[in-house]
């Protein structure tokens, strides 16, 4: 049983900042990759960024190179936005996974509910 639980999100307008937070919790630990996913409406759900634990290793979406930075400790992911753009909206989604770094949904087994990011122009 495994719980990943986000929290940050909110309305911010165009240039502002955001912090969404993630904890999971549950009988598994120390997860390999977590990272985050967003998908607004009409589009794609695409990976913003993601960390693995123990090797120096993130990714992140080019659209948000400069502006997001993760950080990792162990079940813990935390994901600091800056310089926010109108297109930055959209729902965005902890996940977690055992295994590699990855960038499509498939390859991450565990989803946290989502937390509604809204940029206002």
């Amino acid at each position: 049983q495994v719980q990943l639980v986000e929290s940050g999100g909110g309305l911010v307008q165009a240039g502002g900042s955001l912090r969404l937070s993630c904890a999971a919790s549950g009988r598994t630990f120390g997860f390999y990759t977590m990272g985050w996913f967003r998908q607004a409406p009409g589009k794609e759900r695409e990976l913003v960024a993601a960390d693995t634990w123990g090797v120096s290793r993130t990714r992140y979406a080019d659209s948000v190179k400069g502006r997001f930075t993760i950080s990792r400790d162990k079940n813990t992911v935390l994901l600091q936005m800056n310089s926010l753009k109108p297109e930055d909206t959209a729902v965005y989604y902890c996940v977690a996974d055992l295994t590699n770094i990855g960038v499509l949904p498939n390859e991450y087994a565990y989803w946290g509910q989502g937390t509604q990011v809204t940029v206002s122009a």
